[in-house]
């Protein structure tokens, strides 16, 4: 014999709600008509565990509810039917009791309330879950935005500085970006670093410490200017003043770069495809960064590139990193954090809706942590810019200094 799901006892199963009981206990019978157990009318259903008609059903439901108690004007011993029903509610009552109507079945209002509320979840748990029309129009507006600002191929990144690989011969730099993918972030991290020491050891009279800072400033120039192009295509970001532009793009601009980056990041080889040119995080020491950034850096690209995100879900990351109302200088903190609100709610509603398998239901919340992870890193690599631009002054472009600035700027973008 087969148990309900859940139920630990005959009382349980007696005295709880079915879900496919209506909020008076009734349940439907598929026989043929049969009479009321009160009143000898014809009977819908069971009712509070007795076969009964809808009015005596509603009698007994109100008469548990009521605070007074029925008397009966004669001897407790009027006869009921269904003409007469209405005549003597405390025998009525009486009769219901005796054909096992029970009172513990009738629910409160607070049960029927929760009833409702949990078959109302489960109907929109049910449901097919769908993006609204404002939804999809955000999504592509940042399609439309992205890819007029973002090159994969990097064909419109000319007139740059070249990189300079001479910590390590071609022919090793070569083998290094082969035997990457067998090696932790922190093994190629520590070979790099060394290297990029006695490197300095040697250059540091010539004025030449960071061999390869001059490109990637020039790389990362042009990552923030098609960043800056990004952000004005969207009307949310037009609309704001211009301090708040400022404030939103200077806060967001590491983190959405990081987010493009990872668009081109070979997880299995550990490098960047930028089209005609590829790097691998010995660039980054070369550049003059540390292990504190790049060590975490790396591992945050291959969990990144290992979720396997669309281009949609990309964009919507992008936008939710510009979009932060919590960055320093920001004035319209209730209308930038209701459009932050607004891209989580499409990204997990686009995730809900287009993706399937195991993955999806921890994809979000992956999606979320990498999110805060990069923002752990971006004071960090405010830090070490800083300190680049110390060792190795009149490299870096203005621009770039400031984005990493902690002081307010008035310029135009």
């Amino acid at each position: 014999m087969n148990k309900a799901a859940g139920v630990q006892s005959i009382r349980e199963a007696l005295t709880g709600h079915n879900e496919d009981e209506d909020e008076d206990g009734r349940v439907t019978d598929d026989e043929e008509p049969r009479a009321c157990g009160v009143c000898g009318d014809l009977a819908k259903g069971y009712h509070f565990n007795a076969l009964t008609c809808e009015g005596c059903k509603g009698f007994f439901r109100r008469a548990i509810k009521r605070s007074t108690q029925l008397h009966c004007m004669f001897l407790n011993k009027c006869k009921i039917t269904k003409n007469n029903r209405r005549s003597c509610q405390a025998c009525r009552f009486r009769k219901c009791q005796a054909i096992g109507m029970r009172q513990e079945m009738v629910m409160s209002e607070k049960e029927v309330l929760e009833r409702r509320i949990r078959i109302q979840t489960r109907k929109r748990l049910d449901a097919p879950i769908q993006l609204s029309s404002q939804q999809e129009e955000t999504i592509q507006e940042l399609l439309c935005g992205h890819r007029n600002s973002f090159d994969s191929a990097f064909y419109r990144f000319s007139d740059f500085r070249p990189i300079d690989r001479n910590v390590l011969p071609a022919s090793e730099y070569n083998q290094s970006e082969r035997d990457l993918s067998s090696l932790s972030p922190s093994s190629i991290l520590s070979g790099s670093f060394k290297q990029q020491e006695n490197q300095q050891d040697g250059e540091v009279r010539k004025g030449s410490v960071f061999t390869a800072l001059p490109h990637v400033a020039d790389l990362t120039t042009y990552m923030i200017q098609n960043i800056i192009s990004f952000s004005k295509s969207l009307q949310d970001f037009r609309s704001l003043s211009m301090e708040d532009q400022i404030a939103l793009l200077k806060g967001a601009t590491f983190e959405m770069m990081q987010t493009r980056f990872n668009m081109v990041f070979n997880a299995k080889t550990g490098i960047w495809e930028c089209g005609h040119i590829t790097y691998c995080i010995d660039d980054a020491v070369r550049a003059g960064f540390q292990p504190l950034l790049l060590e975490p850096l790396l591992k945050f690209h291959h969990t990144l590139r290992k979720l396997g995100l669309q281009e949609e879900e990309y964009v919507l990351m992008q936008a939710m990193s510009l979009f932060s109302p919590d960055r320093p200088g920001v004035q319209q903190h209730s209308v930038i954090d209701k459009l932050h609100e607004n891209l989580a709610l499409t990204l997990k509603t686009w995730i809900d809706c287009k993706r399937t398998g195991p993955e999806k239901r921890l994809l979000y919340p992956k999606v979320m942590a990498c999110l805060t992870e990069m923002r752990t890193m971006a004071e960090e690599y405010s830090k070490q810019v800083l300190q680049i631009q110390d060792v190795q002054p009149d490299v870096i472009s203005p621009l770039i200094m400031e984005m990493v600035s902690k002081s307010p700027c008035n310029d135009d973008f």
